[in-house]
């Protein structure tokens, strides 16, 4: 989060407007930023942008029409977590409590939005702003070294905007995919860092992982991975695990139209399951709802789930997703999937809270509506 040339003040009792803001503020809103920021800046086509988005909320403070501060709150499509990515104060406004008052009226409306969690990203040197963040209950999670462009160190802050919802103290690597289509092996390979802590992740393993477990072909461009061949690499490296889809193999043919492409998909996934049985890997045919999942995550088992990219992305295709924890309502998952256009960094992609019932709706795919999970249990017997 950019908040090292902005300092945040305590409240006091002096009175300016906070709003939602307009278009009409964007050359204000420019000036505060170059004011406020020597790098990093949010542009005005992104300022254009955020204003009249569906996933993000950006607050100004004004002053007799002048904007003397804002707020910019980042959301994830299909879950409930949101991000205060960037916070301003105008030089002449410090000491008024406009930034407090900006973070407390922005947590109402996220909360109002379904947002369970707020996190935030500041310079560690940034005393002032860490102050006050714990003063509004922010607790710090974690560190991300070399984090801004002067290498300064960020701290990351979260804060519970609903009781209720635990922290999650289950501490699982998280590895964010390199490219379009290596969600899978990125998914498996945060799964064995879980039971290997010192497994290195890196990206010529992850290219392995996808080499052995892709489907060659998908609609266009590269293939995807799909379950059995993902259970069959793990199983190659000494890991448990069962397999359970909704629909009988073979997989992800509903949009294939080229007979050369679909034989390929099929010999391989057939393939994938004779190395199944060899490894005596379990399949069952029947699809797990979030409740499901939630029971194996307590028998302290993982989850690598197959979701559509359409409830998330605004994108047709399938997307794995790692789930390692749960609350009553929510599921937590690492999604290895950080879009840099939506100035995300790896905190908005981990221990993401998703409702339950809005993640049975993402966790089917295709015209079939096929579900597909992975259940990895640990090491294998020997």
């Amino acid at each position: 989060m950019k908040t090292e040339s902005a300092p945040l003040e305590e409240p006091d009792s002096r009175t300016f407007q906070v709003r939602s803001a307009r278009q009409s503020d964007i050359e204000q809103l420019v000036k505060l930023e170059e004011e406020s920021f020597s790098a990093d800046r949010v542009s005005r086509r992104s300022f254009r942008r955020f204003i009249s988005g569906r996933t993000d909320l950006l607050l100004v403070a004004s002053d007799l029409g002048a904007v003397i501060g804002y707020a910019l709150v980042l959301f994830r499509r299909g879950t409930a977590l949101c991000r205060l990515y960037s916070i301003a104060v105008s030089n002449k406004a410090r000491g008024r409590g406009v930034g407090a008052r900006l973070i407390t009226l922005a947590e109402e409306q996220a909360l109002e939005r379904g947002a369970m969690v707020m996190r935030l990203e500041v310079r560690i040197d940034n005393e002032r702003a860490i102050k006050l963040y714990k003063q509004l209950g922010f607790r710090a999670f974690g560190k991300y070294e070399d984090y801004y462009q002067d290498h300064v160190d960020a701290l990351r802050f979260e804060k519970m905007l609903k009781k209720g919802l635990p922290p999650q103290a289950r501490l699982i690597p998280h590895y964010p995919q390199t490219t379009e289509f290596t969600c899978g092996p990125a998914a498996m390979m945060m799964a064995m860092a879980a039971f290997d802590p010192d497994l290195e992740l890196t990206r010529a393993r992850e290219f392995r992982l996808w080499r052995e477990a892709t489907t060659i072909y998908m609609t266009a461009g590269h293939g995807g991975c799909e379950p059995v061949g993902m259970a069959v690499a793990l199983a190659r490296r000494g890991y448990a695990s069962e397999v359970y889809t909704s629909n009988p193999p073979p997989f992800f043919l509903d949009t294939v139209r080229d007979e050369d492409k679909r034989s390929v998909m099929e010999l391989t996934q057939y393939e994938f399951a004779q190395d199944a049985k060899e490894y005596g890997i379990k399949r069952h045919r029947r699809g797990l709802k979030a409740k499901d999942i939630a029971e194996c995550v307590d028998r302290g088992e993982l989850a690598i789930v197959l979701v559509s990219g359409y409830r998330m992305f605004d994108e047709r295709f399938p997307h794995w997703l790692l789930v390692h924890g749960h609350e009553r309502r929510h599921l937590f998952v690492h999604d290895p999937w950080v879009d840099p256009d939506l100035f995300e960094s790896p905190a908005a992609a981990m221990n993401v809270p998703i409702p339950m019932g809005e993640f049975d709706r993402m966790a089917r795919y295709g015209r079939s509506r096929l579900r597909a999970a992975i259940i990895v249990k640990g090491r294998r017997s020997q």
